[in-house]
C-alpha cells in the first residue's frame, strides 16, 4: 500500500473502506481478478477507469470511494457488477460545522528551502512569473477599439499581427530606438529577444468580454473586481483601460476595487473615455502614445531570484477522467502541501466539484469564520442551481461519465484531492483577491475557463491544470501548466500537454516523486526558462463569471 492506495496490475482500491475497485485496464467478463488475497469476477466487461462492486449491493446502499459516500445503488448490483449511471444515483453525506482539532504534519521540504525562481519583483512586494501590459475594456462597446489597439501594437512590437495605427507605432519605435542608442551602448545586458522592441515585456494582453452594461449592477461590480485583480496581478506591469463613459461598469468602480486590492496604487493605470474624447481617432491615438511610454518603463524591469514563498498557484482540473483522482489530482495536492510548507499560497476553486468533500474541507478550516463562510457559499450555490431545475448532481459532462466519473460526488471526491492535506487559511467569494498565505478556497464554477479566469484574478501567478481527456485551456496573464493523468493522453495530445503523471497508474513512480518533478517543471516555467504549450499556441482564454448558474 502506498499513500492509502493498494495497487495490482489490473485493479486498484483507493481506500480500504471502499466497496468498489477501479479497473486500471479493460477487464473481461468472467475472468478472475485477484486483489489483496481475494479473487473478483466481473459480471460484465469493465472498461478501464470504471468501477465494479466488491460485494453485493442492495437498493439504497451507499457507494463508497475515497473512504466517503459518492452515490447510492438504485437497483441491486451484484459482486463484480459494473457501476453505471443506470444503477447508481448521486448521493453525499451530510456536512456541518463541528469542533475538530486539526493537526497537520507538513511534508519535508528542507531540500527546497533555498530554492528560488527568477521573477519580476513589483513595488507592492508581489513577484510575477511574466511581465505583461494589459489593454482592457470596461464595457463590450469598446471591444472593437481594443482590437484596433491590438492591430496597432502586436506586429510592430514583435508580438503578432498588424494594420491601422501602425504608422504611429512605427514612429514611436524609431524615436525610442534612436534615444536608446544615444543614451547607452552597454551590451552586458543584451536583450533576450532581439526581434522585440521591448524584450523584457513578455507581451501585451488584450482582454475582451461581453459585460459592463445591460446586466445587473452586481454583474458590473463583479466585473470591475475581476479586472482590478488582473491589474493588481504580479504578472502585470500596468494597464490601458478603455471606457465608453455611460456604462454600468464605471472607471470609478474599477479604481475603488483596485484600491481594495492595492491600497498604494503601485501600478500605472491609463483610462481613456470615448465619449469625452470625441472622435474615435483621438481616443486611440492618445491611448497608443501613452501606452507606448509605459511600455518603455515596463521594459526596464529584470527578473531576479525570489523565494518559493512568492508563488501563488491555482489548482484546477478539467476534462477529467477516472484516473484524475488517482494520479494528477493527488500530485497537485502533494505539490500544494509543499508550497504551503514553504510559505507560499495555493488556490482551490470549482465549488460544484467539492460536493461530497465538504466535511473534510470544513474540518480543515483554521478559522471558524472560514468554515461558516464555506458552508454558506456551498449551500447558496447549490440552491441557486436548484432554483433553475439544476443542481450539483448535474455537473459531470458526457466525457466525464464515459471515462468513469458517473456522479458528481465521485468526480468531486477525486477533484478535492488537489487540496492536499494542509489547513485552509482563507475562504474567498468571487472575485476576491488572495491575502492569506497557505491554502485558499475560492468560489467559482467548475467550468474550466471561468474558474481559471477567476483564479488568476485572485492572484495565481501560475496555474496547474490536470486533465484526463485533454483540453487546451490557457490564460492571457498566467501560465497554465497542463498535467496529464494518463500517458496515452500525453502521447496522443502532446501539443497541449506539459507534464505526464501516468507513471503513477503504471506503478512506476510514487505521488511524492512525481510531485517533486512537477515542481521542478513549474519553477522553470515561472522563471521564464520554458513556455507552456498554451503559451506556445497563444491560447489566451478569458471568460468572466456573471455569478449565474454555471457548473
Amino acid at each position: 500500500m502506498e499513500n492509502g492506495i493498494q495497487v495490482t496490475m489490473r485493479a486498484l482500491q483507493i481506500d480500504p473502506r471502499d466497496n468498489v475497485l477501479v479497473a486500471l485496464e479493460p477487464l473481461t467478463a468472467g475472468e478472475a481478478i485477484p486483489f489483496a488475497g481475494i479473487t473478483y469476477t466481473p459480471v460484465t466487461a469493465i472498461p478501464a477507469k470504471h468501477k465494479f462492486a466488491t460485494e453485493d449491493l442492495s437498493v439504497g446502499t451507499h457507494i463508497i470511494m475515497y473512504g466517503g459516500v459518492v452515490g447510492r445503488a438504485r437497483e441491486p448490483i451484484p459482486r463484480g457488477g459494473l457501476i453505471t449511471t443506470r444503477n447508481v444515483a448521486h448521493d453525499t453525506a451530510e456536512f456541518k460545522k463541528r469542533e475538530v482539532r486539526f493537526n497537520w504534519t507538513p511534508p519535508d521540504v528542507s531540500r527546497w528551502r533555498k530554492r528560488t525562481f527568477d521573477g519580476y519583483h513589483r513595488r507592492d512586494g508581489l513577484v510575477g512569473s511574466r511581465n505583461y501590459w494589459l489593454v482592457i475594456p470596461l464595457v463590450f462597446c469598446e471591444n472593437r477599439n481594443v482590437e484596433a489597439l491590438r492591430e496597432a501594437f502586436e506586429e510592430e512590437l514583435g508580438y503578432s499581427r498588424p494594420r491601422k495605427y501602425r504608422e504611429l507605432v512605427k514612429n514611436l519605435i524609431a524615436r525610442h530606438v534612436s534615444k536608446s542608442l544615444a543614451q547607452s551602448s552597454d551590451q552586458q545586458d543584451a536583450p533576450l529577444n532581439h526581434e522585440r522592441v521591448f524584450p523584457y515585456v513578455d507581451g501585451i494582453r488584450f482582454l475582451t468580454h461581453e459585460g459592463g452594461c445591460g446586466g445587473t449592477r452586481q454583474d458590473s461590480q463583479a466585473l470591475c473586481g475581476l479586472l482590478a485583480g488582473y491589474i493588481r496581478h504580479p504578472n502585470v506591469a500596468g494597464a490601458t483601460v478603455l471606457s465608453l463613459g455611460c456604462q454600468h461598469a464605471q472607471a470609478s468602480i474599477l479604481m475603488n476595487e483596485l484600491r481594495k486590492r492595492d491600497p498604494e496604487m503601485a501600478k500605472p493605470v491609463l483610462i481613456f473615455d470615448q465619449q469625452q474624447s470625441g472622435l474615435e481617432s483621438n481616443l486611440l491615438s492618445k491611448a497608443v502614445e501613452a501606452t507606448f511610454e509605459c511600455l518603455v518603463k515596463a521594459n526596464e524591469l529584470r527578473r531576479r531570484p525570489a523565494p518559493l514563498a512568492k508563488l501563488t498557484i491555482g489548482l484546477k482540473c478539467g476534462g477529467s477522467d477516472g484516473f484524475s483522482g488517482l494520479s494528477g489530482n493527488p500530485v497537485l495536492g502533494r505539490l500544494s502541501d509543499m508550497v504551503v510548507a514553504l510559505g507560499g499560497s495555493t488556490i482551490l476553486s470549482e465549488f460544484p466539484e467539492l460536493c461530497g468533500a465538504e466535511q473534510n474541507l470544513i474540518d480543515r478550516c483554521r478559522n471558524p469564520s472560514d468554515a461558516d463562510r464555506f458552508i454558506q457559499l456551498m449551500r447558496d450555490y447549490n440552491a441557486r442551481a436548484k432554483a433553475v431545475n439544476s443542481g450539483f448532481e448535474m455537473n459531470p459532462s458526457p466525457g466525464n461519465i464515459k471515462d468513469g466519473l458517473i456522479t458528481d460526488a465521485m468526480k468531486s471526491a477525486g477533484a478535492a484531492r488537489k487540496s492536499g492535506t494542509s489547513p485552509i487559511c482563507g475562504v474567498l467569494d468571487y472575485p476576491e483577491y488572495v491575502t492569506a498565505t497557505g491554502l485558499n478556497l475560492l468560489c467559482t464554477p467548475g467550468s474550466d475557463v471561468e474558474a481559471v479566469t477567476a483564479q488568476v484574478g485572485a492572484g495565481a501567478n501560475l496555474v496547474l491544470f490536470t486533465t484526463g481527456l485533454g483540453t487546451p485551456t490557457g490564460n492571457p496573464v498566467a501560465p497554465v501548466v497542463k498535467v496529464s493523468t494518463n500517458t496515452p493522453l500525453a502521447e496522443r495530445m502532446s501539443d497541449i500537454i506539459d507534464f505526464d503523471t501516468g507513471a503513477i497508474i503504471r506503478g512506476q513512480a510514487t505521488i511524492e516523486e512525481i510531485a517533486e518533478s512537477l515542481l521542478e517543471t513549474a519553477l522553470d516555467i515561472a522563471s521564464g526558462k520554458t513556455q507552456t504549450r498554451a503559451e506556445q499556441l497563444a491560447q489566451y482564454d478569458f471568460i468572466p463569471w456573471k455569478r449565474g448558474v454555471s457548473l
